[in-house]
């Protein structure tokens, strides 16, 4: 299928091309930030049979298009390139509409996205493949030090070793500045020396290094979240300074040079430490409020995190969960999520087997199957809350499913986005445990109840039309 036809329609309907501030995706949004919020035609968009809903949330102009966002995305940047344009209305915006203030959690919310957004792809495809290892070792197909088993260790465990590095990237990108001195602050934070030296320091007796007569104080900054994101910002404000007041002769290379020199070291010497000190505290933090009733934990998630989907709000927990994942080894929210993920996949089941609509039911088990694996946008917004009854009971179906979750602390021990296939990334070194096979209970009982509730109850049901009688005959 083209996508062309599309992509113009949609650009049509934001605006216009000089609408585009900035354009990403994850799995089944297009994330548009706007010049102007005020020129979207969002009606015109939600008309549109190839878009599934429309939100507007962080700051940003979500257009949720479905598994197949990715194609749209490439036929937009394709329109954007060739100098496609279409209303005029977006010539009118003035610089002023651009730069007007967001609220701080919009704020925050727009840039986790735009930051962790480009790597969520790669990010569940190298979990998934730490799971299947695990699975693995767990059922004897392999061993920890076969070489297959180490080829495929090496490529799951790649990216979060030099996390630093993809996310100097993306954090350069995001926060306006040249994303390769940024890549390149990130890659000294994990150069072979830095590790070696952090090791050598923990040694009994171990003699420091300074620089310019400054003690350092190294820490391991492998699969680390935080150090990276507040190093880029530094690097990026130092940057328009440079380039604010440099001679343009010269700028390209003294603006990456300086940027590098200051910024290198002060990430060693402060950004680092105080964002690990952060970053711990964060961990800890999270762990004593979980540790207070796992159960409440899993049912309070459960229940509402389709809820923060829909307003984009979950993108606040993708760094505590990728924090605990580098600074505690394993996760606990993820799998908390899992029972309302697939909960919502049982009620748009219940809404297949309850509907006689040929459409429906097409559409219904097409969500489905997608929510099985993740992508529950489809369900949400074509199926479950547009009957609203389907997806309180998928909320309902999340909340008991998370509770048995929670119950048993199951921990997820790689990044993974709550799907069918993360089933593997629950089990630990020692083997599958209570905690794996309460994973698989928690999520079976959600989708379960979900389906019941939706099948039994998820229609109002019809009153009988009572005709009038007939008006006496006039004589």
């Amino acid at each position: 299928m083209a996508y062309e036809k599309l992509a113009a329609e949609i650009v049509e309907a934001i605006g216009g091309a000089a609408n585009i501030d900035s354009l990403v995706h994850c799995a089944t949004r297009l994330r548009f930030k706007l010049v102007n919020m005020s020129a979207a035609k969002r009606e015109l968009l939600q008309e549109n049979p190839a878009v599934i809903a429309v939100v507007e949330s962080g700051g940003q102009f979500q257009v949720v298009i479905g598994n197949h966002v990715g194609d749209v995305f490439s036929a937009i940047q394709s329109f954007l390139q060739h100098g496609g344009t279409t209303t005029t209305e977006h010539k009118e915006t003035t610089k002023a509409t651009k730069d007007e203030k967001q609220g701080i959690l919009s704020t925050f919310i727009d840039i986790v996205s735009g930051i962790f957004t480009p790597l969520l792809g790669i990010m569940a495809a190298s979990g998934i493949l730490k799971g299947l290892l695990a699975l693995g070792v767990a059922t004897q197909v392999l061993t920890t030090s076969s070489g297959t088993y180490q080829i495929f260790n090496a490529a799951s465990d790649a990216l979060f070793f030099f996390f630093p590095v993809a996310l100097g990237y993306t954090s350069g990108v995001k926060f306006g500045g040249n994303p390769y001195v940024t890549m390149a602050i990130g890659g000294a934070l994990v150069h072979p020396s830095m590790i070696a030296a952090f090791h050598a320091q923990q040694l009994p007796d171990a003699a420091g290094i300074e620089f310019l007569g400054i003690p350092v104080t190294f820490m391991n900054y492998a699969s680390s979240v935080m150090p990276i994101i507040f190093a880029a910002f530094v690097s990026c404000k130092l940057e328009k300074f440079f380039k604010k007041y440099m001679p343009s002769a010269v700028t390209n290379l003294f603006t990456p040079l300086l940027c590098i020199m200051i910024t290198t070291p002060l990430t060693f010497l402060l950004i680092g430490p105080a964002a690990t000190w952060v970053s711990h505290l964060l961990a800890s933090g999270f762990e004593f409020i979980y540790s207070a009733s796992p159960m409440i934990a899993g049912v309070v998630i459960g229940a509402f995190w389709q809820v923060f989907v829909i307003f984009g709000l979950h993108w606040g927990f993708v760094p505590i969960m990728i924090n605990n994942l580098s600074v505690l080894g394993a996760d606990t929210i993820g799998p908390l999520c899992l029972a309302a993920v697939l909960a919502q996949a049982g009620a748009a089941l219940g809404v297949f087997l309850r509907a006689r609509d040929p459409k429906t039911r097409a559409l219904a088990s097409s969500a489905f199957t997608t929510g099985l694996f993740g992508i529950t946008e489809p369900a949400i917004y074509g199926v479950t809350l547009p009957r609203k009854r389907p997806f309180i009971f998928g909320c309902i179906g999340g909340a008991l499913g998370g509770g048995i979750i929670g119950l048993y602390q199951t921990k997820v021990f790689s990044f993974a986005l709550p799907s069918i296939l993360a089933f593997p990334q629950y089990i630990p070194s020692t083997g599958v445990d209570a905690s794996v096979w309460a994973a698989i209970v928690g999520s079976v009982v959600g989708i379960v109840i979900a389906a019941t509730l939706t099948f039994f109850f998820g229609e109002p049901r019809e009153e009988k039309v009572v005709a009038p009688a007939p008006a006496p005959a006039v004589k």
